[in-house]
């Protein structure tokens, strides 16, 4: 077992050094310290527990709300020779992962929150030893944050149920007040938050006012060039018709929304994951989470629902540190909407 974290740097991830915090935050955890983590989308946040998994004995478990970055994660792990796993509720092979887990074959167990939350998983965790707790998307814990979701202020008993064992909550998006509350929330003392910069030079924002949205977001993605991209589309039927849009330009497309059956998302996402281009067309709502690190473009198709929400959907471009761009197609009716959201309601 690799016990040195930057051994695991260079040996699992390619990586030659640290980046920002990372080392910082990985020794915290290293030493059994919590931390609240609020690092920029793209800027190596996965590797702030994944190490530290891998190195301290025990299994990590690791909360995400997003299924399909949940996927993601546990088969690019997989590959670099990382024992992981998920348990969500697409999960087939529940059974076997628990086994693996009580029996201590795992370095890393992912878990959506719902499956955190429930009796059963904290009975489960009792079983094992447990290297980490780590809570992904930690802003969702506050009602402060801009995607609230009540299973997560549950997870502090969950971790309460493991004294001893460092945990771990990380953002890309929280503000003061969020930052505050999800520490409290999350038993982790304010002293141990830890806030890197928010810049992504790497990424160019844009915005422009529709007019022909079919045509000009045709004429934006073949102007990109044969690279993925992601668009993203206010409604289930928006993210239809701009795929539909994307094709009769030539553009290899996909969707991937609620409405769809998980075997439909789950084909598109791989589909999407192993392309060198293409555009992967969804919506806002569903918040489909993708860990891609190349991809050169993120089109919003009206107005996010917040600047939290933006900032985080932008972040998925450029991941790899190389240029990218974020393009806003706004109207008067999203406009219209976004004053009536600021007044609650608005004239």
């Amino acid at each position: 077992m690799i016990r040195e974290p930057l051994e695991a740097l260079h040996s699992i991830f390619g990586f030659e050094g640290f980046r920002g915090p990372q080392e910082q935050v990985i020794g915290d955890v290293m030493a059994a310290r919590d931390v609240a983590l609020v690092m920029p989308t793209g800027a190596g946040k996965s590797l702030c527990y994944q190490i530290p998994a891998i190195c301290r004995p025990g299994c990590g478990i690791v909360v995400s709300p997003l299924i399909a970055l949940m996927a993601d994660q546990v088969r690019a792990l997989t590959l670099a020779g990382v024992k992981a796993a998920a348990l969500n509720s697409q999960s087939e092979d529940a059974g076997e992962t628990m086994r693996a887990f009580r029996a201590g074959e795992l370095d890393l167990l992912y878990v959506a929150p719902e499956r955190a939350a429930m009796p059963g998983f904290r009975d489960l965790v009792q079983q094992a030893r447990v290297s980490l707790v780590a809570i992904d998307e930690a802003h969702c814990v506050s009602q402060w944050g801009h995607d609230f979701r009540p299973d997560y202020r549950r997870l502090k008993a969950l971790a309460d149920l493991l004294p001893g064992v460092p945990r771990l909550a990380l953002t890309a998006t929280a503000d003061a007040m969020t930052r505050a509350d999800l520490c409290e929330q999350l038993g982790i003392s304010p002293e141990r938050l830890v806030v890197a910069g928010f810049d992504r030079p790497n990424i160019q924002y844009r915005a422009e006012a529709k007019n022909r949205p079919s045509e000009q977001l045709a004429a934006f993605v073949r102007a990109q060039g044969d690279v993925p991209g992601i668009v993203y589309c206010q409604t289930r039927n928006g993210a239809e018709q701009a795929a539909a849009t994307l094709k009769a330009a030539g553009v290899k497309s996909w969707v991937y929304h609620a409405g769809l059956s998980p075997e439909e998302r789950q084909s598109g996402q791989k589909a999407f994951q192993r392309a060198e281009a293409g555009t992967m067309c969804a919506t806002v709502a569903f918040g489909m989470g993708i860990d891609k690190p190349d991809i050169r473009f993120v089109v919003h198709m009206g107005l996010p629902k917040s600047i939290e929400a933006y900032y985080q959907e932008t972040g998925r471009a450029g991941r790899d540190g190389g240029p990218s761009v974020a393009m806003l197609f706004w109207g008067p009716q999203g406009v219209t909407l976004a004053r009536q959201r600021i007044g609650g309601g608005g004239r």
